[in-house]
């Protein structure tokens, strides 16, 4: 009997937005990594300290830390500004 490989698609949902990612969990932190470093230079033209919250954001596919503050930070904002979170459920 053959075994089929079954590879997930991994992605990262924030406020019902669907980030795809790599599938090598390589890249994936490379990725992140690259993202939070280069945010710390967001004082740079064109690097911006927009990347350090999209690069925890990658890297949460694969740290159960940056999981965990990611998760944590979603229900806060959930439970801060409910009309917010709503209209970006819907």
């Amino acid at each position: 009997m053959p075994v089929e490989k079954t590879v997930a698609v991994r992605e990262v949902r924030v406020f019902g937005r669907v980030m795809p990612l790599p599938r090598q969990r390589w890249a994936r932190v490379g990725m992140g990594s690259a993202l939070v470093a280069g945010g710390f230079l967001g004082f740079l033209p064109i690097l911006g300290f927009w990347m350090v919250p999209v690069g925890l954001l990658v890297l949460s596919a694969d740290v159960p830390l940056a999981e965990r503050v990611r998760r944590r930070l979603m229900g806060w904002l959930h439970r801060r500004f409910p009309r917010f979170a709503a209209k970006l459920d819907a």
